[in-house]
Order: structure tokens, then C-alpha cells, then sequence
């Protein structure tokens, strides 16, 4: 496997040769100062998790933060220099003295923090069209994500490459030794070793397009990921979008965080496939889904050994639960309603239901299922002073059978409740 420093030449030296042949982003670079840009998202957040297990201790937490990117632009030249910042601040609402949900950052005694802070500085060189950022940065990667669905995101630190030199073809590399998750103070709170990443993605067309990537984290796992996607056009501009994503996932023999309730820890050669498949019908407002999701291997996928924060799980059948368990086979309906096609622009409404079956549990014989019963609705201003500021509502209803309801989540109603109030600095 290639090193992350060969990965990084690799995509720099690639940048050099074909530069002078294609538009270039750094030729167009109007100044450090002058491509400014920085934003805050003031956000106003609750999660209850109404847990039904008797003995198990209901979650509840509510916050205020501020969420901000600062971004400098690029300055002038062959390469282009530039640097940011991203970070937040929050306090709480209320007690939150069952905050045990990632929400918010607790003491050793289990309490919450009054207040906290976090955030961090880049620094980043383009030339051309590849761009490479060195420090605190927030991942949108298949194999390395930052977890966005709390009440801040959470961060990494390390190097990524992007390259953009051939037309719809994006080329990625990077290396990361540091992760904060959204509800930690330590700035690398999960312990992160080293992990390689690497992958790229083309547009073929309007209607194709594949992606592939790769990561290697140290003493945890190797796993890749691949997805194609094609859209056909059908009469009336309705359209049917076809969806194939897996991950292949090889442990490290020292692995040593592996949760044995997802899967099975005490086999050698601990290794998963998960993949899923999905077909979706949109006619006008209208947009209806169907998912098959499968597990196959000797054991269960299992984000909780890998670098980030349980969000690297790019398949349909995630919600509340992502229907990952040993050997599990999962089948979804969603439905989704645009209300801006029917008069009531911003307005946006998600029902789903997921089942899965046939889940191979640690210490028992007898075969684990899970439900779950998802619905949320968004609402975001479209004009006006408070423009882009939206509201979401996000409930699940989430049950599992005896034999896997102490193994994973357990019986759960949740609700998530969202108030984004976008604000641009310049």
C-alpha cells in the first residue's frame, strides 16, 4: 500500500505535468484577502432518547452553540497560500443530567459541562486545481467522516490532497493522527493512531457515476468502499435512480477496541462485507425508495474501531440504527415529500421503515431482529431576513427482538430537534 507522503507526491507531481493543459482554479485566484470567506451557524439543539429496556436510564440533552468557518482566500501565483479556522462554542440548557448521547461533553462524574469551546487552524497550498490543507479540518469522506448529526461537528487533524486536474475526475489522499468527536474536549479524545486515506470519484455522464475509496488505520483495520450511481430518465420527468454501495473490511490482528456485541471478536481473520442496493421512483413531489442491505463475513461491521466517530457508513438503511449487525440482512421503504412542488417551498418531509432479520448475536443462539420507524420534517426560509434558517424535526421508533435487544441500541423512541440560523461574516 502506498504511503501517504508517495500519495501526496503522486498528486502533486500529476498537478505539475498537466497544469498548463486545463483550466485552473489557482489562475483564477483574486487574493488572500479578496476570496475571503467566513460564516457561523448558530445552532439551537435537543435529542431525548426514551429508552424502553427496564433499568436502562433515559438520554436527554440541549444546547446552544456557534459553529464557525473562517476561510481566507488564496494568494496569487503558480501556488497559491492561504489559511483558516473552524471551530465552536456552546453551553447547555438545562440540568442535561442524563447526557450520555454524544451531545454534550461530560465531567468524570457523569455531569455535564457548563459551557465548553473547541476548534483549531489550517493551513493550505493550491496549485492548479489540487489543493492540499494541513491541520483541524471537517471530513466528508465514505471511509473517514465527521459525525454532523449532533450539536457540532467533529474534527481531525492531519493532511488531505485533492486533486481536480482531469474533468470529472476527483483524485483524494490524505493522512490523519489526530479525531475529536462532537462531544469531546480532548482534542484527540478517540485515540487515533494513524489512518491513511486515499480514493476517487468520476462523473461518466448526467446520468453515471462511480467512486472508490480506501483507508488503512493503524492497528484498528483496512477497509475500502465502492458505489456507482445511474439516473434514467423516464416520460413526463419522472426518473428511476439506481444505487449500488459496499465496504470490504479486513481487522488488524491488533485490534484491540472491537465491539463483540455488533459482532464476533474471538475469530481470527475477522473480516465483513456490507453492501446494499437501492432503487428510487421520482415523479414531480414524489419520490419513493426501496433498499436490500446485507452483511456477510465472520463478523458484523463495526464503525467503533475505526478513526472517526461512527459516521463512515454511506449505505441507505442508516438512521437511528445502521442495520450492521453479524450477517444481518435488512429491506427498507422510504418515502419522501417535496411540499415546494406543491406550493410550500423549504418545507420537506422523510418517512421510512427499515426491518432486519437473520442476525448472528454473540453468545446466543437464536436469531436477533431489528426495526425501526423513521420520520422527519425540515423546513428552511427561502426569502426574507432569516433566509436559509431551517427547522428539523427528526423522530425513531426503534424495537429489537429478545435475543438482540441487549446487544446493540435497545428499544428506543428518539427525537432530534434542529434549529440551524446561518449567519455570512464575508
Amino acid at each position: 500500500m502506498l504511503k501517504s507522503k508517495q500519495l501526496t507526491l503522486a498528486l502533486l507531481v500529476n498537478a505539475a505535468l498537466i497544469s498548463t493543459a486545463f483550466a485552473s482554479e489557482q489562475s483564477e485566484s483574486k487574493g488572500f484577502v479578496e476570496d475571503a470567506e467566513g460564516s457561523v451557524l448558530f445552532r439551537t439543539g435537543y435529542i431525548n432518547r426514551d429508552k424502553k429496556a427496564p433499568g436502562v436510564k433515559d438520554q436527554s440533552s440541549a444546547a446552544q452553540s456557534a459553529i464557525f468557518d473562517l476561510q481566507s482566500g488564496y494568494t496569487k501565483g503558480v501556488v497559491g497560500f492561504g489559511v483558516g479556522v473552524v471551530g465552536d462554542a456552546s453551553f447547555k440548557l438545562g440540568e442535561n443530567k442524563n447526557a450520555g448521547n454524544q451531545m454534550i461533553p461530560q465531567h468524570n462524574d457523569g455531569s455535564a459541562y457548563d459551557h465548553w469551546a473547541r476548534g483549531g487552524a489550517q493551513v493550505k497550498a493550491r496549485i492548479s486545481n489540487t489543493e492540499a490543507r494541513y491541520g483541524t479540518q471537517v471530513l466528508d469522506l465514505p471511509v473517514l467522516a465527521s459525525n454532523t448529526g449532533r450539536m457540532v461537528p467533529e474534527y481531525f487533524e492531519g493532511v488531505l490532497v485533492t486533486s481536480r486536474e482531469i474533468k470529472d475526475l476527483e483524485l483524494t489522499a490524505g493522512k490523519f493522527t489526530k479525531n475529536q468527536m462532537s462531544h469531546q474536549i480532548n482534542t484527540d479524545g478517540n485515540h487515533l493512531d494513524d489512518a491513511i486515506v486515499w480514493g476517487a470519484k468520476y462523473k461518466f455522464d448526467d446520468a453515471l457515476n462511480a467512486s472508490y475509496y480506501g483507508i488503512d488505520s493503524k492497528n484498528a483495520l483496512e477497509r475500502h468502499y465502492v458505489n456507482a450511481n445511474y439516473k434514467q430518465a423516464l416520460a413526463n420527468g419522472s426518473s428511476l435512480t439506481y444505487d449500488f454501495s459496499g465496504y470490504h473490511t479486513e481487522w488488524d490482528k491488533d485490534a484491540s477496541t472491537f465491539s463483540s456485541t455488533i459482532g464476533n471478536k474471538n475469530v481470527d481473520g475477522r473480516s465483513n462485507n456490507i453492501w446494499a442496493i437501492s432503487g428510487a421512483y421520482n415523479q414531480g413531489a414524489h419520490n419513493l425508495m426501496l433498499a436490500y442491505q446485507q452483511n456477510t463475513g465472520n463478523t458484523g461491521y463495526d464503525y467503533a474501531e475505526n478513526a472517526d466517530g461512527f459516521q463512515s457508513i454511506y449505505l441507505p438503511n442508516s438512521y437511528l440504527s445502521d442495520f450492521i449487525g453479524n450477517h444481518e440482512k435488512s429491506v427498507q421503504v422510504q418515502y419522501n415529500l417535496d411540499f415546494g412542488k406543491l406550493g410550500v417551498p423549504g418545507l420537506n418531509w422523510t418517512t421510512a421503515y427499515v426491518y432486519g432479520w437473520d442476525i448472528k448475536v454473540a453468545g446466543s443462539a437464536d436469531e436477533g431482529k431489528e426495526n425501526e420507524f423513521f420520520n422527519q420534517v425540515k423546513y428552511t426560509v427561502q426569502s426574507g431576513f432569516a433566509k436559509d434558517a431551517s427547522l428539523r424535526l427528526r423522530n425513531s421508533i426503534y424495537r429489537a427482538n429478545s435475543a438482540y435487544e441487549g446487544a446493540y441500541i435497545g428499544d428506543t423512541n428518539e427525537w432530534r430537534i434542529f434549529l440551524d440560523i446561518p449567519v455570512k461574516l464575508f
